[in-house]
């Protein structure tokens, strides 16, 4: 479980600081701000406003099974626990890193003998995505009979990463980044709290931006702030650098949030915007993405959006890769945002994609069509007995290059087309060729 999972107030006052402040020393900064009452919860509105989903089943005492699916740091954990408080019942905190289903057996005994007491259990599962199949199946039946309400957190699409099984038998809440506004108040909170310095204007930005909506990354960033930068009057974005170093580099480049980035580059150069382009590659990279993978990424690009509308569009992102190879970081990021913004203005053409996933989807679900005798290779006496390469027409023999009429695919899949090139860019010259050559076959009047 990660025990500094946090959700704060909305407007409540500020705390004073505890007269046994020295005892708390040891513990987290975001664990001793953890919002111990609905009425302290900041943010998740759209959740906990009233009439709101989570509202509602905090006043009714009636609490179903649900997964809390967010990036870290908006309270997933903190929900749970007042959840459980509201209603009070026994709460089972499993963690799906450490637990296995020993713990499941175990949870299930403490629930059937709170039961026993006329008391209710709420299971929370923390990172449930990481458990496996078998592991998930194990709530399935206690769900289902009602021995323990079970709550999820997960930073992962619950409709990959959970069975559907459970998943159907769970609300999923979607919790949401905490906004500017809610992690300045709480940065206001951890100062009274610390009874720290106060920040300039350009280090309270700073710090927010790098928080990400992610309150525990604030809370941990103020922290390591306070007891780093020394006796100062006031804490500037100088002695941030100082103190916070590589800290301040924002991203989770293994969560939800490193491929909708490179969705958003990939939509961007495809949208033809190399604006957004560039600055979603500038955030990608920023986050401490690999830029070998973002340059595999844009090769990927060239080969699905550009095409043959723009064949020296591969060359150029493939180039990009060899010069990042060459110069690395920062000097060989620069070859990658010009194959970026090169993509993103090139015309565009799909036809190819298209055309190869129509093409593999064709030959697994058809027979194995064999290759006509007239396309079969005839190195020997024996093989030329038997038929092959009989009736080939040599391309270069035939008037203009080009054997009209001639077909090329197995038999009876005579006249099938899969590439239809785009009229941008080269490829409306390929059309056009098409064009001409079509025209070449429809003359001849004895098909094959």
């Amino acid at each position: 479980m990660d025990a500094q999972d946090s959700l704060f107030a909305e407007d409540p006052p500020a705390p004073a600081v505890p007269a046994d402040a020295a005892p708390l020393a040891g513990v987290p900064l975001a664990e001793r701000l953890r919002p111990q009452t609905l009425a302290e919860v900041i943010g998740q509105q759209h959740l906990l406003g009233p009439g709101r989903a989570l509202r509602v089943a905090f006043e009714s005492g009636r609490i179903p099974s649900m997964i809390l699916w967010g990036p870290p740091g908006v309270g997933k954990t903190t929900l749970a626990r007042l959840v459980a408080g509201s209603v009070q019942a026994q709460f089972i905190v499993l963690s799906a890193v450490l637990a296995g289903v020993k713990d499941i057996r175990d949870a299930v005994e403490q629930a059937k003998d709170a039961r026993r007491r006329g008391c209710a259990t709420i299971v929370f599962v923390d990172e449930v995505h990481r458990f496996n199949k078998a592991q998930q199946d194990a709530f399935l039946p206690h769900v289902e009979s009602g021995l323990f309400t079970f709550i999820g957190a997960t930073t992962e699409n619950p409709s990959f990463e959970v069975n559907s099984a459970l998943l159907s038998r769970a609300t999923v809440h979607v919790l949401k980044s905490l906004g500017d506004e809610d992690l300045t108040v709480l940065l206001d909170r951890a100062r009274t709290l610390l009874q720290a310095p106060p920040l300039s204007a350009a280090a309270q930005l700073r710090l927010v931006a790098h928080a990400d909506g992610d309150a525990r990354r604030l809370l941990n960033a103020y922290e390591n702030l306070v007891a780093t930068a020394g006796d100062v009057a006031e804490f500037d974005e100088a002695t941030l650098e100082r103190a916070l170093g590589e800290m301040l580099r924002r991203y989770d480049k293994g969560g939800d949030q490193f491929y909708d980035t490179i969705s958003a580059l990939h939509k961007s150069v495809r949208g033809s915007n190399p604006d957004a382009a560039i600055y979603w590659l500038a955030r990608l990279l920023d986050g401490g993405a690999d830029p070998r993978y973002a340059a595999r990424r844009i090769v990927r690009m060239a080969a699905e959006d550009i095409g043959l509308a723009d064949p020296r569009a591969l060359r150029l992102a493939l180039d990009a890769a060899e010069v990042y190879e060459r110069l690395g970081s920062p000097e060989g990021e620069l070859a990658l945002a010009e194959a970026v913004v090169y993509l993103a203005i090139a015309p565009k053409s799909n036809a190819v994609y298209k055309a190869w996933n129509q093409v593999r989807d064709l030959v697994r679900r058809d027979i194995s069509r064999p290759v006509p005798d007239r396309l079969r290779n005839a190195p020997t006496k024996l093989m030329k007995s038997l038929g092959h390469g009989e009736g080939y027409r040599y391309a270069h023999d035939e008037p203009e290059g080009y054997a009209a009429g001639e077909h090329y695919l197995p038999d009876g899949l005579g006249g099938q087309r899969f590439y239809e090139p785009v009229k941008r860019g080269l490829e409306a010259r390929i059309a056009e060729r098409l064009a001409e050559l079509r025209t070449l076959d429809d003359a001849v009047t004895t098909p094959r």
